[in-house]
């Protein structure tokens, strides 16, 4: 979430305490079956898609959004990816201001802060007592327009109106299909190494302006902004490159909340490693002018790899979300990534880890629409020598390298 320091520990504590510590403890699936069944009995849409070549199966309920809660490589007993909230789901209970169900990809819209806000309402303070999540992309029911047995639409149309006044009559449109492994090869452009199981999907999310008037950038744009939320482990770090162009340091923020320290952030050629266990809250914010498609990350305790891979449009408007009016509105970023952690308090959501993409922002004519399209990859290997192939053919990342990082106290 683009939050500044201060309503970010706020709004975290209060979701924390909400979201967690109000509602029965729910147990905790184990893997990707379990999950399934646990979604089946607490909601009323869930959609199992399934590849009759393979083992790859997620899972997606138009009940929040046309979610993807979480994938699996490796059939109904194997791991799942997607960190939910069984807290929430399970209570059967909307909160305030925001509801965390969690899931491996969900569908928003931004910018959150700023003159521009769709989270808050005009000439109301930038305060977490006036932040509220819009319920297009919070509460509210998609609805399934087309399915098949590796493929599905949902179609969503609604209004919002932004912090200075300005209503947008919209379609969501969203689909989710399942990835082969041709198109997997296709996209990776080169073959797997031997002793790799993947999942991987495609979503294709598509902003249409269906009102009567164009959209302006001095009014306000929307961008389409894309969310996942990954279960963490003491053996998992982050991995997202960028441009190593000579100031690309002064593109990257790294103390949205507070300076991330050494022992959890290296800057290292063209790659950020960023620690992901759940232990200790940080943020990432990559601008568009270093940002690289492929961040992901690495689980060395369960020999995995998750890769996204999204569009970056390095001189577009990305919108800022910030919560102040601010000077340059459409100088946000394009990649964020997202270390949960306790509070002061102990309280704590998660914990989970966050990858997160978003579209540049467009002024579209009546009938015209934003097309943003983000794959999602996981991959189980057999060994470190495969997953070592594979962080070498993404990345050219030694895995020596991410151990001794990990290994910092």
């Amino acid at each position: 979430m683009k939050l500044n320091i201060i309503a970010a520990g706020l709004l975290i504590g209060m979701i924390s305490c909400n979201q967690s510590s109000t509602t029965e403890t729910a147990k905790k699936p184990g893997n990707f079956g379990e999950d399934v069944t646990f979604l089946q009995k607490h909601l009323q849409n869930v959609v199992v898609l399934q590849s009759s070549s393979d083992s790859s199966r997620l899972v997606v309920t138009g009940d929040y959004q046309a979610r993807v809660m979480t994938s699996t490589a490796s059939g109904s007993q194997g791991k799942s990816f997607g960190w939910i909230n069984y807290n929430l789901v399970s209570s059967g209970k909307l909160a305030p201001h925001i509801n965390a169900f969690g899931g491996e990809e969900r569908f928003w819209l931004g910018p959150e802060g700023g003159q521009y806000s769709l989270f808050f309402p005009g000439g109301k303070s930038f305060e977490f007592d006036n932040w509220q999540t819009p319920g297009l992309i919070d509460t509210a029911h998609y609805n399934v327009k087309s399915q098949s047995p590796t493929e599905i639409t949902y179609q969503y149309d609604g209004t919002i109106q932004n912090y200075s006044g300005t209503t947008f009559k919209l379609d969501i449109s969203r689909t989710i299909r399942l990835l082969d492994n041709n198109a997997i090869t296709a996209k990776l452009q080169t073959a797997l190494p031997a002793g790799i199981k993947s999942i991987a999907y495609e979503t294709e999310n598509v902003l249409t302006n269906k009102g009567d008037s164009a959209w302006q950038e001095k009014n306000g744009l929307l961008s389409i902004w894309l969310l996942g939320m990954f279960i963490p482990s003491d053996q998992t770090v982050v991995v997202a490159p960028f441009k190593g162009i000579t100031d690309a340091r002064t593109h990257i923020t790294d103390d949205y909340f507070g300076k991330i320290p050494p022992q959890n952030l290296l800057v290292k050629d063209s790659l950020l490693l960023f620690r992901a266990d759940g232990k200790a809250r940080g943020k990432l914010g990559l601008s568009p002018l270093v940002a690289k498609s492929g961040a992901g990350s690495v689980d060395l305790q369960n020999n995995t790899i998750t890769v996204l891979f999204y569009e970056v449009v390095p001189q577009g408007r990305y919108v800022n979300s910030k919560w102040e009016l601010q000077k340059e509105p459409f100088k946000g970023d394009a990649v964020n990534c997202y270390n949960d952690g306790p509070l002061a308090d102990g309280s704590q959501m998660g914990p989970f880890y966050e990858v997160e993409s978003s579209s540049d922002a467009r002024a579209l004519q009546p009938g015209e629409a934003l097309n943003y399209r983000q794959v999602t990859m996981h991959f189980e290997a057999a060994d470190r020598a495969a997953l070592q192939a594979l962080a070498t053919r993404l990345w050219n990342l030694p895995l020596e390298e991410v151990q001794q990082f990990l290994s910092k106290k």
